[in-house]
């Protein structure tokens, strides 16, 4: 999948459509957010949109720094951001090399995450490009609360967060590598459902030492 050059909304839609069509969010539920490089102001999706019917109109623009609503670009008036826009703003002002935030809701994340089941890492990509997950208490959608905790359980470096019976909040430098770092957090957890249904989740064969020896980053393509 080549992702278009240029305007990040362009490149969020293709995200979600490809999201809605993997299973990994229903509905209207989820919401994407990216900016430029060092910017104090990123698109995120406006309230009430569906993942798999983006344009350039279902993004409002806002600034990192306060929240404000940065006027239309003259297509009409600014619509209002998802209800989850403090998740994204939090997460940008802890992590400056972020410049990506998607948050889905994905079926198998969720329910191992609501079994107090950890997702085991057990390719290399999984390692590659997750490292680590990071788990949150449950706080209420769309609350302060909520973009606290998820910003601080990735301050240190976590792309990918699970926010307890809710979804995931996953980070990164591009809308590309958000997307295979979302795709991977799914696969991991259906190889981890399959072994924990064969009952031999505890055999499972950890990843080399070496391999997670590489430089973070290294390994990507």
């Amino acid at each position: 999948m080549a992702y278009p050059s240029g305007d990040p909304r362009e490149q969020l839609a293709l995200l979600g459509r490809s999201a809605v069509a993997a299973g990994l969010v229903v509905g209207s539920g989820g919401n994407l957010s990216a900016r430029a490089e060092d910017a104090d102001d990123c698109w995120v999706t406006a309230s009430g949109t569906w993942l798999d019917r983006l344009h350039p109109s279902s993004f409002a623009r806002v600034r990192i720094s306060d929240g404000g609503v940065v006027a239309g670009d003259g297509a009409g008036s600014a619509p209002s951001p998802s209800s989850e826009v403090a998740l994204h703003l939090a997460t940008y002002r802890a992590r400056p090399d972020v410049n990506v935030v998607v948050h889905l809701h994905p079926q198998s994340v969720l329910l191992l995450d609501a079994l107090d089941e950890p997702i085991r890492l057990v390719t290399t990509d999984h390692v590659a490009y997750l490292r680590r997950i990071e788990r949150t208490p449950f706080a209420l959608p769309g609350s302060n609360e909520l973009a606290t905790v998820a910003a601080a359980a990735a301050a240190d470096g976590a792309n990918c967060v699970l926010l307890a019976n809710h979804g995931c909040s996953v980070l990164a430098g591009s809308v590309e590598l958000a997307h295979k770092r979302v795709l991977y957090l799914e696969e991991a957890a259906r190889l981890t459902y399959a072994a924990l249904a064969l009952g031999r989740a505890d055999k499972l064969r950890p990843v080399p030492a070496e391999f997670w020896a590489v430089p973070y980053g290294k390994v990507q393509s």
